[in-house]
């Protein structure tokens, strides 16, 4: 059976733009591959955060996951701090990796532009990821567009690797998703939707009600020639809510945009498809959220599923590349 890995970062409140681009399709998949779905806390770090809030949003966020379809029973989901061979892979893969090719990596330069001080782990935190992935032996990985860059290095870290020590880790192939990839920001249409980048009327949540969703769909920016034409780079706003009510229906973008003639029914459709897409989701999460210890103890079963798989393969790279590794 084929391996999937992938990760979400509790950096904020999941959104639509995480549900229709990966948490929805991750329950298609637990039933189809041998899947495994990390709540990526370690990556939190490299945030202004507060210990309380990211605690919160940790928690908030695997509730999130079982809440949009994520069985236990059936597929691993776990919390990344709570298997400490993450942080003991990627420090073999850091000094695999070197600082010229982080430094290029196209996030790090853009959240590090202007900063006069730059946390070490921006600059590391894809090496981290690289670990997240190649621990589980995973053959795909579920990634967003922006994600391309780093699953790439995570490729070329275990190619690499794997010739200098010998055959260690699978190299692993992204699976991007055909519509949804990249959620944009309802008013920015030029960034992507985001849980940490403050936007109000920008950022769709799914625990939002059926009339902030009507609210934000209906003040989504568009622009003002009045046609309905998918052109994501003339007509970027437009084209997100087209691809978003393709996601959340089914239909095909070139249906959608035969079928309206003005935008203002087009955003009701949309308002109203999203509105029944999350009352499940958000039904599940309202019961999931009374009974923390319930999840915790979910996480727990998770974390211990996890090492036992991701402590054979850190073995088996401490011995190749050189370490003492103690008696099993």
């Amino acid at each position: 059976m084929v391996r999937v890995l992938s990760g979400v970062q509790p950096s904020g409140a999941l959104h639509v733009g995480n549900y229709l681009g990966a948490i929805r399709q991750w329950a298609v998949d637990q039933y189809e591959a041998d899947s495994f779905y990390c709540v990526v806390d370690l990556h939190g770090l490299t945030l202004d955060h507060e210990p309380a809030d990211l605690r919160r949003r940790t928690l908030e966020t695997a509730i999130g996951l079982f809440a949009a379809g994520l069985d236990p029973d059936v597929c691993t989901v776990f919390v990344q701090s709570h298997v400490h061979e993450h942080a003991e892979l990627s420090w073999l893969l850091e000094c695999t990796a070197t600082v010229g090719e982080l430094s290029r990596m196209i996030q790090f330069k853009e959240k590090s532009r202007g900063s006069e001080s730059v946390r070490a782990g921006l600059l590391t935190y894809p090496v981290l990821m690289a670990a997240d992935i190649l621990l589980y032996d995973a053959d795909q990985v579920p990634v967003g567009d922006d994600q391309r860059q780093h699953l790439e290095l995570a490729r070329n870290l275990a190619i690499r690797f794997n010739r200098r020590y010998g055959e260690t880790f699978v190299v692993p192939e992204a699976v991007v998703p055909k519509v949804a990839a990249r959620v944009m920001d309802m008013q920015h249409p030029e960034r992507k939707m985001s849980k940490s980048v403050e936007s109000p009327l920008g950022t769709l949540n799914i625990l939002d009600t059926p009339d902030e969703i009507a609210q934000k769909v209906r003040k989504a920016v568009t622009d003002t020639d009045g046609e309905v034409r998918y052109d994501p780079e003339q007509k970027p706003g437009l084209s997100n809510l087209i691809e978003l009510l393709s996601a959340g229906t089914g239909r095909p973008i070139e249906v959608i945009t035969s079928s309206y003639d003005r935008y203002g029914p087009l955003k009701e459709d949309l308002a109203t498809a999203l509105v029944e897409l999350l009352v499940p989701v958000k039904a599940r999460y309202e019961e999931l959220a009374g009974d923390e210890a319930a999840i915790e103890s979910l996480l727990e079963k998770g974390a211990a599923k996890a090492s036992a798989v991701a402590s054979k393969r850190l073995r088996s790279a401490q011995q190749a590349i050189g370490l003492l590794t103690p008696p099993a």
